[in-house]
């Protein structure tokens, strides 16, 4: 390791190349999750209902998940989005508009035991998924 008084530049030098060796630091640094991320830098973001198919839970549970697939308004990309809550998939249909966020799992990943499902649905048409689950209030129409 260099030292003495006109060791700074190979310091620096040496100090940027380690920093891109850790898998975040590039990330942050090259901006890759605004380039990847289907919904870039927002929290949230709108899309409509293409289809609803179903996936297994990952090994040691078992059951079925259900899910349908969005297309972004924004971007046109297409992805598989979570549906939470019991009996919330029957007052999705398809050509709906909903809202959809991230479902909370570690570095924007998946959780638990959903498999590839990065994002949840929020809101349906304007009104909260969980509201219209329960009967609050009732789903509006497009």
């Amino acid at each position: 390791m260099p030292n003495g008084e006109f060791a700074a530049r190979k310091l620096l030098r040496q100090r940027k190349r380690q920093r891109l060796l850790k898998k975040w630091e590039k990330r942050k640094m090259f901006k890759l999750k605004d380039k990847y991320d289907p919904m870039g830098t927002v929290p949230r973001a709108t899309g409509l209902v293409l289809q609803k198919f179903i996936v297994e839970q990952k090994q040691p549970h078992s059951g079925h998940i259900k899910c349908v697939r969005v297309q972004l308004i924004k971007n046109n990309k297409v992805v598989g989005v979570f549906v939470p809550g019991d009996g919330s998939i029957n007052f999705i249909d398809e050509h709906d508009e909903v809202t959809i966020e991230g479902l909370g799992g570690s570095q924007r990943g998946q959780m638990g035991c959903i498999p590839g499902m990065k994002y949840k649905v929020a809101e349906i048409n304007g009104a909260d998924l969980d509201l219209v689950r329960k009967g609050v209030i009732d789903k509006p129409k497009r």
